[in-house]
């Protein structure tokens, strides 16, 4: 079970985002803790099953092989607040982490209308888990 944290699992041009993102972040004074980069499918089903099979609350509602983390094209981070993970969203540094991510050129999944993920950042090119899936790349 693969559930990675290391920035080199990503692609290069999601890499190059990411590592911009963090920067911009730590020039703004928030400092970031990546929690998960590329993620195999049992991984990624392991998510998918807390809060439906396993305890804790659910986090995701992408299966192993649905989620833009199979593809290494995506980043969840969490803010360290006086030196701890602010876990639950309930500090306002997330809107400037969302806004700085944005501007980096990733997706935001804080401003996704279903199933709000304040720590998802992705950048897919415009590709859909469908083309991921029959091995389009991204360019």
């Amino acid at each position: 079970m693969i559930n990675s944290r290391n920035l080199d699992e990503l692609l290069p041009e999601v890499k190059t985002k990411v590592e911009d993102f963090i920067k911009a972040c730590q020039h703004s004074g928030i400092d970031l803790l990546v929690t998960s980069t590329y993620r195999d499918n049992e991984s990624q089903d392991a998510l998918y099953d807390q809060g439906r099979t396993t305890q804790g609350k659910i986090v995701t509602n992408a299966k192993g092989g649905d989620s833009f983390h199979n593809y290494r094209c995506a980043v969840d981070v969490v803010p360290l607040v006086c030196g701890k993970p602010d876990w639950e969203g309930s500090h306002p540094v997330w809107q400037d982490i969302g806004r700085i991510g944005k501007e980096s050129g990733l997706e935001w999944a804080g401003e996704w209308k279903t199933f709000k993920e304040l720590a998802h950042f992705q950048y897919t090119g415009g590709l859909t888990i469908a083309q991921l899936k029959e091995g389009t790349v991204i360019v």
